[in-house]
């Protein structure tokens, strides 16, 4: 089978490993890709919003799947131009990437779905922004309707803060806080069925402790210890089918990715939001721990094919720490020389922000470049992840030092 992937992050780099994995893929292409994928796979030129580039490079390539990575081409409806043109496409439609597209719409579907949500309020008017945050608040949650990159939403107890990110936002969704620990749980969708997959936990906030400003993720592992056992059970029952069967009645199958992020709350299980495609570090650390050969699964999400499919894992754990340029998530100074040293045992290096300049490797991104360590329990993954991303030479970087911690004392103390 020959694929396409289109993207160039650190997720596209854990699917191409993933893909390129499955003795059914023949032959893998990336557009725009990165230096470290093209380590394994035919990169190309792209602009992943020119819809019709995508399609012509498909065409051209005449490849039998398409696999979309990143949230604006979903949004921009690439994938229904694809699947126009009778290309299999993983990756929902348009008017299904509003889920992640529109925070407004995605409470709609819950609401209809009867997926337990925090309650919430769309305004575009001051009068009725400060009467939302007046009305739950602190700590205040504060997010953007559309896209915004990872860091469209500010959650804090400072009221004027708030209201000037609310006031920034052209249209913003202000919801009650919700307690609890959050959970990112994903499901592959083929427009009828979803497959839940493995939780994972990541960590938004950009400091050690989760201090600092929000950004695209921090790090990530997997599986989680502490979690509910019956957790992914619950997430199938009461979010994963009834949204998938929603968006289906609605005359917009859902097929790709369905991203749920959870809080486990004092009353519950909520949805904190939803994305419509591979989370990322998440990615990173839940392909390395997927037995099911990746490209048949896709393409069978693609093909609405996924009736007798199961998903197996690996007894591992995996935890992901990310490497990030000086600045970032506000400033990200790049074009900055990296020495990256070689792989370590049972780890795997990601490349997300870099880009190469007189055959050597520069940053090109606020998140340059991730590490995933592997072994039997968390503290021996994070031990991995650690040892390997300390032989990192970039000026002025940064990464946490307590990705997993707590649960891999837990797990220890256990």
């Amino acid at each position: 089978m020959k694929i396409l992937l289109v993207g160039s992050g650190g997720r596209e780099h854990a699917l191409a490993l993933g893909l390129k994995a499955d003795k059914k893929c023949s032959e893998l292409h990336v557009a725009p890709g990165n230096p470290g994928i093209a380590e394994i796979a035919t990169i190309h030129p792209l602009a992943i919003t020119d819809n019709q580039a995508i399609l012509s490079l498909a065409q051209s390539l005449g490849v039998e799947l398409v696999v979309i990575g990143p949230e604006v081409p979903l949004v921009n409806g690439a994938a229904d131009v694809l699947r126009a043109a009778g290309i299999a496409t993983f990756g929902p439609s348009k008017a299904a990437a509003a889920l992640e597209g529109s925070k407004d719409f995605a409470k709609g579907v819950m609401r209809d779905a009867g997926v337990p949500t925090a309650k919430s309020f769309t305004c575009t008017l001051q009068s009725e922004i400060e009467s939302a945050l007046d009305s739950f608040g602190a700590p205040y949650v504060v997010k953007d309707d559309g896209l915004a990159a990872g860091k469209g939403v500010v959650v804090t107890n400072d009221r004027s803060e708030a209201l000037a990110h609310a006031l920034s936002c052209g249209r913003v969704v202000i919801e009650e806080y919700l307690d609890g620990p959050e959970i990112s749980l994903f499901g592959i969708c083929d427009g009828r069925n979803v497959l839940a997959m493995e939780p994972a936990q990541d960590f938004k906030r950009a400091f050690d402790n989760n201090q600092g400003p929000n950004t695209g993720g921090m790090g990530a592992y997997s599986p989680l210890p502490w979690a509910p056992s019956d957790i992914v059970e619950e997430t199938y029952e009461k979010v994963l089918a009834p949204v998938v069967a929603e968006m289906a009645a609605r005359g917009t199958p859902f097929v790709g990715l369905l991203y749920a992020g959870l809080a486990l709350t004092k009353n519950g299980l909520k949805v904190i939001e939803f994305n419509a495609r591979f989370g990322d570090p998440e990615t990173q650390v839940l392909i390395p721990r997927l037995v099911t050969p990746l490209a048949d699964l896709l393409y069978k999400a693609a093909t609405s094919d996924l009736d007798d499919t199961v998903l197996h894992w690996r007894d591992e754990s995996a935890v992901t720490v990310v490497l990030a340029s000086q600045g970032y998530p506000q400033s990200p100074i790049i074009g900055l020389p990296i020495t990256p040293a070689e792989s370590q045992e049972s780890t795997i290096i990601f490349h997300a922000g870099t880009a190469e300049r007189d055959g050597s490797l520069i940053s090109s991104g606020g998140r340059v470049m991730s590490v995933t360590g592997i072994g039997n329990d968390l503290e021996s993954a994070r031990h991995r992840a650690y040892s390997q991303i300390s032989t990192i030479d970039l000026e002025g970087s940064f990464y946490r030092s307590d990705i997993a911690l707590v649960a891999s004392l837990a797990q220890v103390e256990n």
